[in-house]
């Protein structure tokens, strides 16, 4: 069933309804003809799903060097002011030329590490014979364009019985205005609906409830419960991307030892 209150404190921004919990009968069916990737893999013992925070790759890095461009403007008027008066320029101008500046750079810095630097793909793996989730995650804080520990892959081990699925909707900043549809997993502390983390697991509502639905299937019944997939899988590692410089630039997926030969197997 779906829930017309959020469950969760506090819910994800856009909450728009909860999906069930993890032991619950799944909401929907998932249909291979509307899932955008077939699972990377399934086995008796772990499913694991592809999953990309970011939707579209590439634009980034033609942006960053638009926005260095940008950059160069503010000295490059303080000096041809400075030449053609000989006058320094007000303290006004001085701060709205390096708040430029500094706008710029960051955005530059940002849209250039977001592109080249999250992984080709950001896998989820649902172990069925360990009831954990092992979750490969991009970590970046846009607040910190420089730093070195804020940014990078890291791997979330969860217990399957606290995630919890959101579907969410908001309004992003494209133009006039369009719609942004997503599934998010929260993880809840045990016995409780407070929300202790929370990432994402989707594009598109409709796409996230059925793959939600198919790690339900799996967790509960096994894999002779998911649907038949007529595609193979998608090497994420190794796909042709010559024409797509982020991707190009962009880490191939590589587990830790320990936790890939964990996720991969029952205790």
């Amino acid at each position: 069933m779906l829930f017309t209150a959020p469950l969760l404190d506090k819910p994800a921004p856009g909450w728009k309804h909860d999906l069930p919990a993890p032991n619950e009968s799944p909401s929907t069916e998932p249909y291979p003809l509307v899932l955008s990737n077939p699972p990377n893999h399934v086995d008796g013992v772990y499913l694991e799903m592809a999953r990309a925070t970011m939707r579209i790759r590439g634009v980034g890095v033609w942006l960053t060097p638009f926005m260095f461009a940008l950059a160069l403007i503010p000295p490059s008027v303080w000096i041809i002011l400075f030449i053609a008066t000989g006058v320094v320029p007000s303290f006004v101008f001085n701060s709205f030329g390096l708040i430029a500046l500094i706008i710029t750079v960051w955005a530059g810095v940002f849209f250039w590490r977001m592109d080249t630097e999250a992984p080709r793909d950001e896998p989820i793996r649902f172990n069925r014979a360990r009831r954990k989730v092992y979750v490969y995650r991009f970590h970046r804080d846009g607040l910190r364009p420089f730093s070195r520990t804020a940014w990078g892959v890291r791997v979330d081990v969860f217990d399957w019985d606290d995630l919890r699925a959101e579907a969410c909707s908001i309004y992003g900043p494209m133009g006039t205005g369009g719609l942004i549809e997503t599934v998010t997993l929260a993880v809840v502390k045990p016995g409780t609906h407070q929300v202790i983390d929370r990432f994402h697991f989707a594009h598109e509502i409709q796409q996230g409830e059925m793959y939600w639905a198919m790690a339900q299937l799996f967790m509960q019944q096994g894999p002779q419960a998911l649907p038949t997939f007529t595609r193979p899988p998608r090497d994420w590692n190794n796909e042709d991307v010559r024409f797509n410089l982020a991707r190009r630039l962009a880490p191939k997926v590589q587990w830790p030892a320990d936790i890939d030969l964990q996720s991969r197997t029952a205790p």
